[in-house]
């Protein structure tokens, strides 16, 4: 959420960068500004009246000790006046301030000043590329082809028990998911992160802190009797950990790592792009989560950014980095690099990566701060990405690496696997 303070010493800047997300928002600031001011006018208005209160309550002790009744039942009668007065101002402050929360949630993030104007995908900035396009054998088919031929992955056991999109893993392909996930969390223990094992179901104020709530209630499953909904992504329950927490200056950066199971309805998904492996309801992830101070947050997103990179290096995928446009931005990111894998079979790229910067966006609306070196509380920047999420991997894998006596695993997960080929 962004600062009302920031809103409006920074009022044209804040509509022109929104306007990069396709968002207009001169309408919803012009409204959150004067409900600002009311906010304002009004919490001086309350502001005087208690201080009034108060120091007639003083003077009529006072007043009664001189035996001066008559004055001292007047100022009684206007302390009751002004308990009403303050009671009503209450009132009147707290609209003011619900008001402009409802309208401050609707503002996306600003974006950074690389991100460049777009409408969708098509319009994002290709950064780097590397990795060789493996030439396939003639008889070469797609992984939901491969899946069934080795019978590693079952899509109608998952329907039957589930629904479409609830994938059930079998033999070395269960094996696989595993041995993924262990090279993931490993990578990251090595690279300095704690690991935690989050819960999956969180509450209406975790998914409202990283912005999930009300942005994508409608992509979130929602057990309503609890009114708890289940993780889109492990960000949401490693961020939250910090909800309404100071931390000291000497405790960041934070960074901590997370292997959870994903849950997305993706409404409106349909299509030879979401077929397999490609879009799920529910699928595995390895979440990497930063927090860090304003001045450090974009040098932490290139370092989240290199290790994302040495990890599909080292699947041996051919891989590229994007740099997301306005258009195709999320509501809450400042700066997004979106990582894709070559899908030989398919031919063509799958988003496996984002990894972003969301700058204090977040942390506002989580009221996450942090003490600086001077005493000052100040408010934290928040970083997550993608290290690695599984199923578009898996697919790139199976089919990458398909040959006429069976699937290689690449060597770093042999290890892991136990086994070098699947057969």
């Amino acid at each position: 959420m962004l600062q009302v303070n920031y809103i409006r010493q920074n009022k044209e800047e804040v509509i022109k960068k929104l306007l990069v997300k396709n968002f207009h928002a001169e309408q919803v600031i012009d409204a959150i500004l004067l409900l600002d001011d009311e906010r304002r006018k009004t919490q001086k208005q309350l502001d005087d009246a208690l201080a009034e209160s108060n120091r007639a309550a003083k003077e009529i002790g006072a007043l009664y000790k001189q035996g001066k009744r008559d004055e001292a039942e007047l100022l009684k009668a206007r302390t009751a006046e002004l308990k009403q007065l303050s009671k009503e101002l209450g009132e009147k402050l707290d609209a003011a301030v619900s008001g402009m929360n409802e309208k401050l949630i609707t503002l996306p993030n600003v974006p950074h000043p690389s991100v460049v104007p777009g409408k969708s995908e098509e319009d994002n900035q290709v950064l780097h590329e590397e990795g060789k396009v493996p030439d396939l054998y003639e008889k070469a088919v797609p992984h939901w082809d491969l899946i069934t031929t080795y019978d590693i992955v079952d899509f109608d056991l998952g329907n039957k028990v589930s629904g479409a999109g609830f994938p059930f893993y079998k033999g070395k392909g269960a094996k696989l998911q595993r041995a993924l996930i262990n090279f993931f969390l490993d990578r990251a223990l090595d690279a300095g992160y704690t690991e935690y094992q989050p819960p999956l179901l969180v509450n209406e104020d975790s998914g409202y802190g990283t912005g999930q709530l009300p942005d994508k209630d409608g992509q979130m499953y929602h057990a309503t009797e609890d009114n708890l909904y289940l993780v889109p992504t492990a960000e949401v329950p490693i961020t939250n950990i910090y909800r309404n927490v100071i931390l000291k200056a000497a405790e960041l950066p934070v960074k901590n790592v997370a292997y959870s199971s994903c849950f997305r309805r993706e409404a409106g998904s349909w299509g030879a792009h979401v077929r397999g492996l490609n879009r799920l309801h529910q699928f595995d992830k390895v979440e990497i989560v930063h927090i860090a101070t304003p001045e450090t947050s974009y040098a932490v997103l290139e370092e989240m950014r290199a290790h994302v990179a040495s990890l599909i290096r080292d699947l041996e995928l051919p891989f590229r980095i994007l740099r997301l446009c306005g258009g195709d931005l999320s509501f809450t990111s400042a700066l997004t690099y979106d990582f894709e894998v070559y899908s030989a079979a398919q031919k063509r790229w799958l988003e496996v990566s984002s990894v972003s910067n969301f700058e204090s966006f977040q942390a506002n609306r989580m009221k996450l701060r942090f003490k600086d070196d001077q005493g000052n509380t100040v408010i934290a920047h928040t970083l997550n990405g993608s290290a690695l999420a599984l199923p578009r991997i898996v697919a790139a894998l199976l089919e990458n690496n398909q040959g006429p006596d069976g699937i290689r695993i690449p060597k770093v997960l042999q290890p892991y696997t136990g086994f070098e080929t699947i057969d």
